[in-house]
């Protein structure tokens, strides 16, 4: 196996739109989680980008042919892609992958066109329906934004696409199959239909996001892009680039067990492959940024996973950045890889926002509140599932 490496990131968040912006949202959390612009009498708090310039400046010829969450994909693999300098002319189109996480990909389509149908008695919908409500739209927008013509599809697996998405991509380049990939996550899913479910399951918060406090009352639904450009080191080191960082180890696995109920012991799983396969041990780990939702099941389930992988009283400092940017579903995993990557540059931990109190059922140290140096040079990122689909990926600093 062909060693991977990372050579760009993108981020495109509530809390910023280039990587200084999300990095500064990151360390000093601002955010403060707002209703929908959209439809503010759903009763929900959520994490939305304001900024229309991924729209007006957009890599996509004509905005108005997209779902917004092909947008944001394509808006977040232009900025990685000018992180790794990957220009036309240094690599092979036919060798470049898109590799896209998103867990319902043309949601906001779907919501436009159900008001207009329904609501509006409008007797057709549009005709560009079908191809904006794709859930593979945003890997086909990314690969003909540009010109990408290697394997192309996009992973859903609810909140752990983005995850898959990095660990699949890796696999790809290991094995030879291409070169570089385009991988990570997107999400646009603040519409009126959508987060109407999302209430009705009552895990949304009522005010904000508090991951492994005492006072968590749920998640706050965001949306979002996080996008990283994997390659091969022998690709990187021919085009006389140095990259950001080395793909360790990936490992995901299935409950098996209960639809929306999260299993410690499938969480362990993945967590346990994702070292077994990059040969790191437990103790080697500096960092995990954890899944962390907010919610009182799945804080108290990682917690106990998290113990059983490296044990009681050897887990890592970890900490949950969805108290700053919101929980961004199918593209949570790419975004959060991208803060874990950040940290691991900086060796700066983002801090778990709004953590209030203690809960002696998430005994560990998530670093409340405020950001913290530390020596980083080995990170995890985890990501959780609905339908109890996990994936955790392992990145270390480049290897001389």
């Amino acid at each position: 196996m062909r060693e991977v490496c990372v050579s760009g990131l993108g981020a495109l968040t509530p809390i910023g739109s280039t990587l200084d912006e999300f990095w500064s949202g990151l360390v000093d959390p601002q955010l403060k989680f707002a209703p929908p612009t959209g439809c503010p009498s759903v009763g929900v708090l959520v994490g939305e980008i304001l900024s229309t310039d991924f729209i007006t400046d957009s890599a996509v010829p004509n905005p108005s042919l997209c779902d917004r969450s092909a947008l944001l994909a394509v808006a977040a693999a232009r900025s990685a892609l000018d992180d790794a300098g990957l220009t036309e002319g240094s690599y092979d189109p036919g060798r470049v992958a898109v590799i896209l996480g998103s867990g319902a990909a043309g949601v906001m389509t779907i919501d436009e066109q159900y008001d207009r149908l329904y609501r509006q008695r409008r007797q057709r919908v549009s005709p560009l329906t079908v191809p904006k409500m794709m859930s593979s739209s945003p890997a086909s927008w990314i690969a003909m934004a540009f010109g990408f013509r290697g394997p192309s599809f996009v992973v859903a697996s609810a909140c752990a696409s983005a995850t898959h998405s990095i660990g699949v991509a890796a696999q790809l380049i290991g094995a030879g199959v291409v070169d570089a990939a385009v991988c990570g996550g997107a999400e646009s899913f603040l519409a009126e239909g959508a987060l109407t479910a999302w209430n009705a399951l009552g895990v949304v918060s009522k005010d904000t996001c508090r991951p492994f406090a005492a006072g968590r009352s749920g998640l706050v639904l965001a949306e979002g892009a996080g996008v990283l450009v994997l390659e091969s080191a022998d690709h990187a080191r021919a085009r006389g680039f140095v990259p950001r960082a080395t793909v360790l180890g990936f490992g995901s696995s299935a409950d098996a067990g209960h639809l929306t109920r999260p299993s410690a012991d499938g969480m362990a799983a993945a967590m346990t492959e994702a070292l077994r396969s990059g040969a790191v041990a437990p103790a080697d780990v500096d960092y995990v940024n954890a899944h962390g939702t907010g919610t009182l099941a799945n804080d108290v389930t990682e917690t106990a996973a998290l113990k059983s992988v490296f044990g009681a009283d050897s887990v890592p400092v970890m900490s949950s950045t969805k108290g700053s940017t919101g929980h961004g579903l199918g593209a949570s995993g790419g975004i959060e890889a991208v803060a874990a990557l950040l940290a691991l540059e900086h060796g700066v931990l983002p801090p778990t926002a709004n953590y209030d109190a203690p809960d002696p059922q998430c005994d560990l140290d998530c670093v409340p509140n405020v950001a913290r140096e530390h020596s980083v040079r080995t990170v995890m990122s985890n990501s959780f599932a609905f339908g109890g689909l996990n994936a955790s990926v392992v990145f270390a600093g480049v290897r001389p």
